[in-house]
């Protein structure tokens, strides 16, 4: 191989080193600021640079607006980041675009802590820190927030029961 050949491939591999870096830093990027809305239990809007960036609370699922506790979690949620600086360690993004992450006020763990007020359920499909689910176990044996409902329904179950009664009156109306 000619020297030039042999710069131009010492080159393109770090190039490509770079990029892996680079992008291996935007998969665990960290955002920092204030929080400027509550959506809901599980997701926030952070100011960064400026712009609202939305945020869900990863490995957990908080009840949605119209279900049992949803109004609950929501301003449980908002008592403990609205209008607070927190940093977000971001762990991906979900199909709508949004940041999945740990939410952190000061050491705070923001998931952890609405899991364990009784505010959110462990996202049994995504929760990778078996921490929470303790938490979750001590919250229900408390009878904390959520868990005071004598059979209380997972986000997930309440999302998919929903789906189906739309479907069904969609194929009723036909």
């Amino acid at each position: 191989m000619t020297k030039t050949r042999v710069e131009a491939v010492k080159a393109a591999r770090v190039w490509c080193l770079a990029a892996l870096l680079a992008f291996a830093g935007l998969a665990h990027a960290e955002l920092v600021g204030p929080v400027v809305a509550i959506q809901d239990g599980d997701t926030i809007d952070v100011l960064v640079n400026r712009q609202p960036v939305r945020v869900r609370l990863g490995q957990i699922d908080a009840p949605e607006k119209r279900q049992a506790f949803g109004t609950r979690s929501r301003q449980a949620l908002a008592e403990l980041v609205f209008r607070q600086s927190v940093r977000v360690a971001e762990t991906g993004r979900d199909r709508y675009g949004r940041v999945i992450g740990t939410v952190y006020l000061g050491n705070v763990d923001v998931n952890a802590q609405m899991v364990r007020e009784g505010m959110a359920w462990v996202y049994r499909q995504y929760a990778k820190d078996r921490g929470l689910y303790e938490l979750e176990r001590q919250a229900q044996a408390s009878r904390r927030g959520l868990w005071v409902d004598p059979e209380p329904v997972p986000p997930w179950e309440y999302r998919r029961d929903k789906r189906e009664r739309s479907l069904a009156a969609k194929n009723q109306a036909q």
